[in-house]
């Protein structure tokens, strides 16, 4: 597979804290890779560095020439009293109006057309975020907890949804997630991030991992996972691995 992007030995530290430390990853064309742990664990710092939006301290970022990034933030903020449409939200990107209705048609918010951006439900903004993000036909689709605010069905759903945008665009997803449960079932690889990677790898290999287990707890089979790391093991990159000294 053709590798979009990679980061190595990436460090940064923000007054005197160490937010990533030795942190190493690649994304691959067709691949969906998920970042997840704690709140503050780096993982969106981790994405702006790779996306060139924060500097590192020090480490290596490579992306495959030309590769045209769609981004999805983790929070939009529209002022209530804006009269901003959807339509006119996407036009802001420069696309064509027949691009802008596939984008929308695609992602299942057809009709969300000329609703006001302030009056959308949290799934139907989730969805108009995503159509934005792949309106440019991207290589590499990031994705900053693109479930947020959204219903458990609707979650299932809209995880389908990048699954199937994945295979159709033949791009690379990179995604945030605290919703363990469901994105074990919709990604390739997973790496557990607390300021350096605990573990990574297949998902049926880290979830089986006994660390792992002891990182999030059998709560991940509620479809809710509370994340509490121990720093009391060693750590294997690339292996899959959380591993006990």
């Amino acid at each position: 597979m053709t590798q979009l992007l990679a980061a190595s030995n990436v460090h940064f530290t923000r007054d005197g804290k160490a937010i990533l430390s030795d942190v190493h990853l690649s994304l691959s064309a067709g691949e969906i890779l998920t970042l997840i742990g704690p709140n503050g664990a780096g993982k969106t710092t981790l994405v702006k560095i790779l996306l060139n939006l924060q500097a590192a301290d020090s480490g290596v970022i490579t992306r495959k020439p030309g590769a045209v990034v769609g981004y999805m933030p983790q929070k939009l903020f529209i002022d209530a009293t804006m009269p901003l449409t959807v339509y006119r939200f996407l036009a802001l990107t420069r696309s064509g109006k027949d691009d802008i209705a596939r984008a929308l048609a695609r992602v299942g918010v057809a009709d969300l057309r000329q609703q006001a951006m302030s009056k959308l439900s949290g799934g139907e903004l989730q969805r108009v975020m995503l159509a934005r993000a792949i309106l440019r036909k991207p290589d590499i689709l990031v994705l900053d907890e693109p479930v947020q605010g959204v219903d458990i069905a609707g979650q299932s759903q809209l995880y389908g949804l990048i699954g199937q945008l994945r295979d159709e665009l033949h791009c690379g997803v990179l995604m945030i997630s605290h919703d363990l449960h469901l994105v074990m079932a919709q990604t390739d690889t997973v790496i557990c991030l607390n300021h350096h990677i605990c573990c990574q790898g297949h998902p049926e290999n880290v979830s089986a991992d006994p660390a792992f287990l002891e990182l999030f707890g059998r709560e991940q089979d509620t479809g809710v996972a509370m994340y509490t790391h121990h720093h009391d093991h060693q750590h294997r990159h690339g292996s899959g691995e959380c591993c006990d000294p």
